[in-house]
């Protein structure tokens, strides 16, 4: 087999193991029912998983070293919280935080 085929092949094995991972559970769960307490509880996991990404950028971290504030991210995180409590709309949070960070660079 050629270096070609190979990484053609694992690319596409990639590429359906990951929607594979992503669509069969709506597939399985479409056929079941949960309970309310489970449902409250999976309920969490997209909050969850945003508050990971966005405290992960807050902050920088050097090897021997305590975590640095990411100034640039901090501040651009203040109007797309404001914006997050007002709204509570994704796209309206997620462009005022990409056009935040834009302009903090910017300036």
């Amino acid at each position: 087999m050629s270096s070609f085929e190979y990484t053609l092949i694992t690319i596409i094995g990639c590429g359906l193991i990951t929607w594979l991972s992503r669509v069969l559970p709506f597939i399985l769960l479409k056929k079941m029912t949960l309970s309310p307490a489970v449902r409250e509880f999976l309920s969490f996991v997209p909050i969850v998983i945003m508050s990971a990404l966005w405290f992960s950028n807050l902050f920088t971290q050097d090897l021997g070293h305590l975590p640095q504030l990411n100034l640039e991210n901090c501040l651009a995180s203040v109007p797309t919280l404001i914006s997050a409590i007002i709204s509570k709309n994704l796209l309206v949070i997620v462009t005022v935080g990409i056009v935040s960070l834009a302009l903090i660079r910017l300036i």
